[in-house]
């Protein structure tokens, strides 16, 4: 690509990032101010921001103009905006400071919106798999990767589309903001596995059978640091599911009477 297509995409993912960033600390500004009794949490803020600077990190900049000529940096920025940026925005539970700030009104529309199915078909546990493993073994299986190159358009719908189907993956496995749709928590650990499966096959598909016009020794570090590298992201995943699980399945004090509990 040329440089005024790099430019573009650094306009169009940076204004994006700073947005995002800028409405998500004006609503938690908003909804603090409002005398809540419980303030938005910090490490909540926190993590957002980081998912945001992540996830464009790999599509603006530098980074990003590297990748297009490096498999192994490619990877790297598929790792951050694929799997590590959607999971630190969920942790950030966005949906759930959104319909804090909301008011009464616009917060039903967005709640009806939330249990409509639509928004229920996409966040289905197979349904995200699909998009997200299903769409990475199409971009790197085919003549996608080498077409995202080389036509700007695609370059850009082919991100955009990576981190959405990490997003919806990651929040169709582990449910921080409110969930109207729910699977139980063996169903999705069993969709889980079968996405690492996935996942883990395409990284030494790709070890043996490199992209067209990526040079082996790429591919090879390219697809082990997918390998390992999404490992350690799952890992993250795991522990949270698996927090959940035993969070709500954990024997409870039954209260008595007063200081009597068992």
């Amino acid at each position: 690509m040329h440089d005024a297509h790099f430019l573009l995409t650094d306009l169009l993912f940076g204004f994006s990032a700073l947005l995002a960033i800028g409405l998500y600390i004006g609503a938690v500004l908003l909804t603090n101010g409002r005398g809540r009794l419980r303030k938005w949490p910090l490490h909540r803020s926190f993590s957002f921001v980081a998912g945001v600077l992540l996830a464009v990190m790999a599509v603006v900049g530098p980074f990003a103009r590297l990748s297009h000529d490096d498999f192994t940096t490619h990877m790297a920025g598929h790792l951050l905006l694929g799997m590590l940026a959607p999971l630190l925005i969920a942790l950030a539970a966005p949906m759930t400071l959104l319909l804090r700030t909301l008011n009464v009104r616009l917060a039903r529309k967005l709640s009806r919106l939330l249990q409509s199915s639509f928004v229920g078909f996409f966040t289905h546990p197979i349904v995200a798999s699909i998009l997200n493993i299903g769409g990475l073994w199409l971009l790197y299986t085919t003549g996608l990767y080498s077409a995202m190159h080389t036509n700007i358009w695609l370059h850009i719908v082919i991100h955009i589309h990576v981190f959405l189907a990490g997003y919806l993956f990651t929040i169709s496995l582990i449910y921080i903001d409110p969930v109207f749709h729910r699977f139980s928590f063996t169903y999705r650990t069993v969709v889980f596995i079968v996405a690492l499966a996935g996942h883990g096959i395409l990284s030494k598909f790709i070890y043996a059978y490199p992209p067209a016009g990526v040079p082996v020794e790429q591919a090879r570090t390219g697809a082990m640091l997918m390998y390992y590298g999404g490992d350690a992201v799952d890992l993250l995943l795991i522990f949270i599911l698996f927090k959940h699980w035993y969070q709500s399945v954990r024997p409870r004090k039954l209260v008595l009477g007063v200081g009597k509990t068992v």
